[in-house]
């Protein structure tokens, strides 16, 4: 990976982007595996895997790297002590490898304290997301160099292959079957207990796994949406859904994919055991009837099959959105005139929703059951829906009167043209 990262000029580039590096084509990467430093006491058995440096210009950027393959997973104590020694040796950063996933790449997912990494940066790569970087360049042709994109289709076969151990996020934890139990039995959910908090933090991990499968899928990156308030804030963003997770027993997660209609929404309900994933388009303003404004959602469907696909209608006023299933609106769209009689249908909403039964609270089939829905919904609906686009303004036709008008206007000007050149 390290040889790649050196000499593959556009992976490099997209690896060290998400490091807040970048890499322009005046700058140059070397890496180095098995570095030896100069060690004190505490450090002096420790050996990382590689060294990066970037360097442009007369400026120079070094980071230390530590991987894990497998069922592997990083050592908090030899993290710290990682860190102490890129301190020593006027190292920038670490930056650890394993199949653990992170929100994002300055999240990481070992704990340290904050003086460890008060002058050194911490960053984390997943396997998964060192291959989605792959796939993405390999897919859309961006490496210019028919030697390069050799070697980093034979880096791809490697990831990709069984003795890599690379795998994805694969089961939920055992807090996340009790959590389920406990809402089955009526339980509240405390937004201060440990079980939530381990499944949000589990939840995490699944959400970035989803956005890496899609990516692949689709051939675009795909990112958590988040509030601006969450993006550098992970302490905020953890206890807003912990207080969602305890006022309504749900997980809500956004990922935005470059030119879609609208974000892809998906909701995990503990308390009805579902699943749902959706996505939002405002209504055609050039529209009036609200008949007439889900009939132009029900043509961009027309070919799709109805099953677990349903239409939410968002109308103007108070009270919640209503539902019909996409199979009853084809066959008599006209029933929502019953729903809002006084209200204007302003967002249509298109979701795949599907009860998961006793899967819900299995731990590895809860996971297999949402990384299949989601691609799904975005197959059979979320790349179908098109963003309304008000249409450009056409020259208007001009009366008989009106022309008229703008004719006489047009002699008066010329008339004191000639004037005034006299």
């Amino acid at each position: 990976m390290l040889a790649c990262l050196a000499h593959v000029q556009e992976f490099g580039r997209a690896m060290l982007s998400t490091v807040g590096q970048r890499a322009g084509s005046r700058a140059r990467v070397i890496c180095y595996t098995e570095v030896c430093f100069k060690k004190d006491e505490k450090t002096k058995g420790d050996r990382p895997d590689g060294l990066i440096v970037l360097k442009v210009g007369r400026r120079e950027w070094k980071a230390l790297v530590e991987a894990k393959v497998g069922n592997a997973e990083l050592n908090p104590n030899q993290l710290e002590r990682y860190l102490e020694l890129a301190r020593a040796n006027d190292v920038d950063a670490v930056i650890t490898i394993s199949n653990q996933f992170t929100p994002a790449p300055n999240e990481h997912p070992v704990p340290v304290s904050r003086r460890a990494v008060s002058k050194v940066a911490l960053y984390h790569w997943s396997w998964m997301h060192i291959l989605t970087q792959v796939d993405l360049l390999l897919q859309s042709d961006e490496v210019a160099d028919e030697d390069q994109e050799g070697v980093l289709v034979e880096l791809a076969r490697f990831l990709t292959h069984d003795s890599a151990g690379v795998k994805g996020f694969d089961s939920m934890p055992a807090a996340w079957t009790e959590l389920v139990q406990s809402v089955a039995n009526g339980s509240a959910i405390s937004h201060r207990s440990p079980l939530a908090k381990e499944v949000i933090d589990a939840w995490y991990q699944e959400a970035r796994d989803l956005s890496l499968i899609l990516s692949r899928k689709i051939g675009v990156q795909v990112a958590t949406r988040l509030p601006r308030v969450h993006r550098n804030d992970s302490q905020a963003r953890l206890k807003s859904d912990l207080e969602e997770l305890s006022k309504n027993s749900v997980i809500l997660t956004s990922w935005d994919i470059r030119d879609a209609a609208g974000a892809l929404d998906f909701c995990v309900d503990l308390k009805t055991k579902t699943v749902a994933a959706s996505m939002k388009v405002r209504a055609p303003a050039d529209k009036v009837k609200s008949t007439a404004r889900l009939n132009w959602l029900l043509r961009q469907l027309n070919n799709e099959a109805p099953e677990d696909l349903f239409v939410r209608l968002h109308w103007t006023g108070p009270g919640v959105y209503t539902q019909h299933a996409l199979a009853t609106l084809r066959e008599n769209p006209d029933i929502i005139s019953q729903d809002r009689t006084n209200a204007q249908l302003h967002t249509l909403e298109v979701c795949l929703v599907r009860n998961l039964a006793g899967r819900f609270g299995q731990r590895k089939n809860f996971i297999v059951d949402i990384e299949k829905l989601v691609p799904e919904f975005y197959e059979r609906a979320g790349q179908r829906i098109k963003a309304w686009q008000p249409s450009a303004p056409r020259i208007r036709e001009v009366s008989a009167t009106e022309d008229g008008i703008c004719g006489e206007g047009g002699r008066i000007a010329e008339e004191e043209e000639g004037a005034t050149a006299d």
